[in-house]
């Protein structure tokens, strides 16, 4: 904050009666000492009568009718079933369920499956051996794929159509 800022913040705190009595006392010794303070304190104590003096202006008796009918000549938002895209909340949910649907083909493609033996149907794998399996992972391999690296664009380029989205939306409300 600058000086002239902390000046006018001290004395209207002075003027308004909200300092406290050592402040009082260093507010009057500086309006005594310094001309500065001197002519900011009489130009504050102008604006201060001023605002204390003068009748403010009433609103018309049809004011809340006036405001009232300028907002009734804007089109109202329609109810949301007439905004909200149908096929767009299918589309979603078509999307995630499909996602659902290749996740669980997948998790199933991968069991062991075993017939006509005492064996249990699935096998599952020891702690031990998947601690080993996971040591012997190439992480390159994975990262380096074709399947991620789409996957990767595939989320890069749905986080800039949202960004989009969310900034022309951002645009449309400060228009309004």
């Amino acid at each position: 904050m600058n000086t002239q800022q902390q000046i006018e913040e001290r004395l209207w705190d002075y003027i308004d009666g909200l300092s406290s009595p050592a402040e009082i006392s260093a507010v009057e010794s500086l309006i005594a000492e310094n001309r500065e303070w001197q002519e900011k304190y009489r130009e504050l104590l102008n604006i201060h009568q001023a605002l204390h003096t003068s009748e403010l202006e009433t609103p018309s008796m049809r004011f809340t009718k006036n405001v009232m009918e300028e907002i009734a000549r804007y089109q109202v938002a329609p109810a949301t079933k007439t905004y909200i895209n149908k096929n767009v909340i299918r589309g979603i949910g078509a999307f995630f369920l499909s996602m659902i649907t290749g996740l669980l083909v997948f998790c199933l493609s991968q069991l062991k499956w075993s017939s006509g033996s005492s064996k249990p149907l699935v096998q599952l794998p020891s702690i031990d051996k998947l601690s080993q399996d996971l040591d012997k992972f190439n992480y390159i391999k994975v990262f380096n794929s074709g399947w991620f690296m789409g996957f990767l664009f595939l989320l890069i380029v749905t986080g800039w159509i949202w960004l989009d989205m969310y900034l022309a939306q951002k645009r449309h409300s400060t228009s309004l």
